[in-house]
Parts: C-alpha cells; structure tokens; sequence
C-alpha cells in the first residue's frame, strides 16, 4: 500500500518517514496525484457554458465528479452536493444562509465540548449578530458526550444541532443517530461536521436523515482546498446565497438579481474544478479498498499501539471510549508535548503536538494540549514498533 503514496518513500533526518499526523492531512496516492497532472495538461477550462471541446470535457469530469460524490456520501441527488473549499467554509455558508434567515433573537444552537475551533466559531458570530444563545453539551471522564444533558438542553428554542461525527483531537465516534433523532423531535436541523468521519467510516446521509453534511476532501486521500456541503433540498431551497457573483445567478439586472438552481446557487465563481475532479478520484481510491477494510485496519493499529504504549511510565491517554477511530492523543508526565514532537522528528516521525484547534476542549481537560498519533491505510505496525522505540529514546532524553 505504502508504495502507492510517493511521499511517503523520501526520508526525513536521515530516516524512513513515519506519517502519523494523519487527522490533520493525510497524504494522496499515486491516482489522485496523475489525476491533477493529467487535469492541467489535457483538460484546463472553466466550465458550464463553454462551446468548444475542453469547457465541455471540464464540464463532463467535473460534474461526473458531483455524482460520484453523491453516491459515496448516500445522497439522493447529486444537486444536494455543493462544492467548497472545506469543511470550515461549508460551515460557515451554513451560519450565514441559513443562521441569518432562520435564527433570531433568544433562539439556541447547540454544539458540543469536543468540537474543532470551525464548529464554535462561527455559531458564536451568528449569535453575536442575531442574539441567538450557544447552548453546549458536556462531556465525561473518558471524552463521551453526556446524552442526559443533551436531552435537557434540547427544547422549542433549539433551532440548530452542529456536531462533530469523530473527534479530530480524541477519536471519539459520537452517537450521531441519537442527536438527530432527538433534535428532529423538538424541530431542530442538525449539522455533521464529517470531517473526521469521512475518512473512517461508510456515511449515507439519508439513513442517517441529517439536514447537512460536510466533509475536507484532503482527509480522504484528496487535495486540499475543496470539500463538500451536503443539504436536504428543502432547506437548501429555502436559504439564501452565501457568495454572490457568476454562476450562481439565473438572471441580473441593475434592478434586480434572480438566483441559480441548486447547486449552483451556493457555487459563485469559478471554483476549484480540478480540486472536485482530483477529490473524485480520492473517493473512488477509497471505495476500491473499501471503508470497512480501512477502518478495520485503523482500528487494528488503534489497538495494537494504545497496548505498546501503555508500557511506557508516565503515558496518560486522553479519549477512551471504546467507540472510537485511529487516534491516540497523549502525554507523558513532565514532557511536553512540542519537544517531544521535535524529538520524534528528528527520527523521522510525523505526529501532531498543540491544542489541536480545540482550545475549549483542552480547558475542559485542563491541560494546554496533547501529542496526538494518527493512522491512515498505508500506515503499519512495524511502524508503530518504530514509533514506541522513538517514543522510549525521546523518553530518556527528556526526563
């Protein structure tokens, strides 16, 4: 598997590079990279509108890539699928054109103590513009989100339910069935922010019947700077544009402007076509092996690490839920976590150190970050031998 990925072949300090941030970026096979070269070479033109043979090809791949997205993801059509830079944009699209229109003053969001930066921020703008209230769910001792309270704070206020399906800093999969059941009850939409998600586990958004859907293309073996809005079609009809500019009008005049169909109506301008064209082929990388078999794998080094590590003194782990993706967040007593990033790079180890943009999450844990180790496809356990040793000798120097 490792051979399908070039970068990963260089070394680093001497050493054979060890890539375990992957939560942060993972890296991209072969496919996608050919996909990108081939794009610039044999196919660069906007698209829609075009009369010659290259805007039509461009138009062909890149609208083929919007259904091809739409099957990976279960949506029932592929116009529910509006291309953005990623996960942080598709989020804040949705605090504007539909936070805007449909939450007012004494109206609550809820959103949760295990969320990244992306899915606090903006919520708490659109309260500061509309004197909405941030309601927000706690967590337990092992990082689980505390249904009971969820419960509680869910009433005829509650208009928004914004939540991570994995965390980014702890790897916990949330019970994101309940919080949809539970929030479609009171007439809440729910917002998934899959971005951790998409990369581990098989998603159809229409089983899950939530009301939006966002994922990074360049956490599932995709270029960075696209992602995905998934939306049910009643609500995206219902909101207003984010962006305005071309395509996503139908007419304009100095009196009046008309808006595009869906998607279109969220894609203003000319968008990252090679991005939605290389992300495509990232999915299909994806399905050719298999997400269950991904995540199987993930799940197997999840175990046999977290086992290894726990022989190492002082070793505090932080996220133990059982339900959990291929993430180890860490740290071992009187190190911290920066220099023992430093020390593993210098043996050619990539992990990731810091608050993980979930500065709210830290507080809670009352630490100032964690060092956090992270799995993709191509990583393996001799790997992992490689990383507890490094781990050991970082270990020794440190205290």
């Amino acid at each position: 598997m490792k051979q399908n990925f070039p970068i990963l072949s260089q070394k680093v300090n001497g050493k054979e590079l060890i890539y375990f941030d992957n939560a942060a970026t993972c890296q991209k096979p072969i496919s996608v990279v050919q996909k990108i070269d081939e794009y610039y070479q044999e196919t660069n033109s906007n698209i829609h509108r075009g009369a010659h043979f290259l805007a039509n090809k461009a138009t062909e791949e890149y609208e083929a890539a919007r259904e091809y997205t739409a099957k990976f993801l279960g949506a029932e059509k592929s116009s529910l699928i509006n291309f953005v830079r990623g996960t942080t944009e598709a989020i804040n699209l949705v605090a504007y054109a539909f936070g805007d229109k449909f939450i007012g003053k004494d109206d609550e969001i809820i959103i949760s103590e295990l969320e990244h930066h992306s899915n606090i921020v903006p919520w708490q703008m659109l309260c500061e513009r509309t004197g909405a209230k941030l309601r927000v769910i706690p967590i337990n001792d092992i990082g689980e989100l505390n249904y009971e309270v969820y419960a509680e704070l869910l009433s005829e206020k509650t208009k928004l339910v914004s939540i991570n399906y994995v965390s980014n800093a702890l790897g916990t999969i949330n019970d994101v069935e309940t919080i949809i059941e539970k929030a479609h009850a009171v007439g809440a939409k729910v917002f998934l922010d899959g971005a951790q998600a998409a990369p581990h586990l098989k998603v159809n958004v229409q089983e899950l019947d939530c009301d939006f859907f966002a994922f990074s293309a360049h956490k599932v073996y995709g270029p960075t700077g696209i992602g995905v809005l998934y939306g049910k079609e009643d609500v995206l009809n219902a909101m207003n544009p984010f962006h305005g500019g071309g395509e996503m009008i139908e007419t304009v005049t100095f009196e009046k402007t008309t808006y595009n169909k869906l998607p279109y109506k969220f894609e203003a301008g000319t968008p990252n076509i090679c991005g939605v064209i290389a992300m495509a082929e990232a999915l299909k990388f994806v399905d050719e092996i298999g997400i269950e078999n991904i995540a199987k794998h993930e799940n197997d080094l999840l175990e046999y690490a977290t086992e290894k590590m726990q022989t190492i003194e002082g070793m505090t782990f932080y996220g133990t839920s059982k339900n959990k993706s291929g993430v180890i967040s860490f740290l071992i007593d009187g190190i911290h976590p920066y220099d023992l990033g430093v020390l593993l790079d210098k043996q050619g180890i990539a992990i990731r150190t810091g608050h993980h943009c979930t500065q709210p999450l830290m507080n809670k844990l009352q630490i100032e970050g964690t060092c956090r180790a992270s799995f993709a496809i191509y990583n393996t356990k001799e790997e992992v031998d490689v990383f507890i040793k490094a781990l050991n000798r970082a270990v020794l120097m440190l205290k």
